[in-house]
């Protein structure tokens, strides 16, 4: 069931100097799986779980970057011109320290450098208990810019404009979907129907519906339309592409069947829609992950021969619960081209763990040539190259196993505009978000943000903003 409301007003929080606060992880709360997120492992790995040292790459053992990745060496501008956005759960804290496993209001900060300050504002919303998402949002009409969420618990998808001292939303989608749990999951945009106007596609849960949102032609509400809905399934992820090549876009979501903690097997898919082709839209499987399934995805062209390809984090194949789990199969990164058979996907990376929530996809050296961060749950942060064959195993470099969190955010974005990206984690289990940049091809560490109880908060996303937007 769907509403529509408009002129939800939040709090903005305006904290300057060098502010700390950043991702963090929970162990209580928000998902079925999220209600129970393993703690990530600070001491040794599970059983059976190889260490760093076991790891291979091409024959040999994995390049760690360092043990602990070394502090940057050059300092950061003293104004950037793009910030950050970081989509939060919140958890109350008591003054010994102590987090209460009920989440408050749904959180997003907004991380800016101005006269080499950081400076943080925040959007709160009192309707939802989390954020999974915010990014920028540029709607066709006379509406500028703004920042678009996906909350959860309630289900509601709104676009914020700064507005004096706080900020308004506007109500672009709510709803109910009949299940235990009402997500708005995850959100990509795109000119899904060919008509020149940025549709939205939204994954959510329980019951497996993923959507379009498309702005209005006339009038001021906009369209939903249902492209799947299946009972009690879970759709993590959302990406856009175009695999075939033919210049229409593809939409592809991750379909899983309920989180199960005790481990063993849970069947998923990857499956396709095409909301703008004339003829059937979907849904079509294209990743068959068997008895595993998969809660993060990304496509677009990595090795830079002009088309774009599916790559698919596989979640390991465990038994038993934590404290005793023990690892059967690990993390696989699997890559589809659009003739690849949906039981066939090329196994290009494993990773030492249980989960990888996070792919990013960047240029750290500004050589032309893009690299896949990989940020695992509990081995740290993990660099992909493409070798000549970009099916056989990939190249893979640990760029720092002090790293970890339960998600993981990551996110590649040039903020400073110097033709480089940078590398933005938030390492929850650290309590720290972190800037790395690439000197003579070796990563470079430095906390930009950071909070005195790490576990006060989850970071469920990452994702670029321009000062223009927020009426810099």
């Amino acid at each position: 069931m769907s509403k529509g409301s408009n002129g939800t007003k939040a709090r903005v929080g305006a904290l300057s100097a060098l502010i700390a606060l950043s991702g963090a992880v929970l162990v209580h709360g928000c998902d079925d799986d999220e209600a129970d997120a393993p703690a990530a492992a600070e001491d040794t790995p599970a059983e059976g779980e190889p260490s760093g040292d076991d790891v291979e790459d091409e024959g040999a053992q994995a390049d760690d970057a360092e043990d602990e990745a070394p502090t940057a060496s050059a300092e950061v501008p003293d104004d950037l011109p793009n910030g950050l956005l970081l989509a939060y759960s919140q958890f109350p804290t008591g003054p010994d320290g102590s987090i209460t496993p009920t989440p408050g209001a749904a959180l997003v900060e907004i991380l800016t450098r101005r006269g080499g300050e950081w400076h943080v504002d925040t959007i709160e919303d009192e309707a939802s208990n989390v954020f999974h998402k915010a990014m920028v949002y540029d709607p066709p009409g006379d509406t500028p810019p703004g920042i678009l969420t996906i909350g959860a618990m309630g289900a509601a998808v709104k676009l914020w404009h700064p507005d004096g001292d706080g900020w308004t939303a506007r109500t672009l989608w709510e709803a109910e979907f009949g299940g235990r749990f009402d997500r708005m999951r995850d959100v990509e945009v795109a000119d899904l129907y060919g008509d020149q106007r940025p549709a939205l596609a939204v994954a959510t849960h329980d019951q497996g519906v993923v959507a379009t949102v498309r702005p209005p032609a006339e009038g001021d509400e906009y369209r939903v339309t249902e492209l799947d809905r299946t009972p009690d399934t879970f759709i993590h992820e959302i990406e856009i592409g175009d695999l075939d090549g033919d210049g229409t876009p593809e939409v592809y979501a991750t379909p899983s069947e309920p989180n199960d903690l005790d481990g063993g097997e849970q069947h998923g898919t990857v499956v396709r829609f095409v909301p703008g082709a004339e003829g059937e839209a979907g849904p079509t499987v294209v990743a068959d992950l068997g008895n595993r399934h998969a809660k993060e995805i990304w496509v677009g062209d990595v090795d830079g021969d002009g088309s774009d390809e599916l790559y698919v984090a596989v979640e390991a194949l465990t038994e038993g619960r934590d404290p005793n789990v023990r690892i059967v199969e690990p993390v696989e990164i699997r890559r589809y081209e659009a003739d690849t058979p949906p039981d066939q996907g090329v196994v290009i990376a494993t990773l030492p763990d249980r989960l990888c929530r996070f792919l990013t996809v960047g240029d750290v050296d500004g050589d032309g040539d893009r690299e896949m961060v990989a940020a695992a749950f509990s081995s740290g942060v993990w660099m992909l190259r493409p070798g000549r064959d970009p099916n056989g195993e990939w190249t893979k470099e640990r760029v720092d196993p002090d790293s970890a969190g339960f998600e993981h955010a990551a996110l590649m974005a040039d903020l400073d505009d110097d033709g480089s990206d940078e590398l933005y984690v938030a390492a929850d289990e650290q309590g720290e978000l972190r800037r790395y940049v690439w000197v003579n091809g070796r990563p470079r560490r430095e906390v930009i943000h950071e909070r005195e109880v790490p576990r006060a908060r989850m970071t469920w996303n990452l994702m670029p903003v321009p000062r223009s937007v927020l009426g810099d």
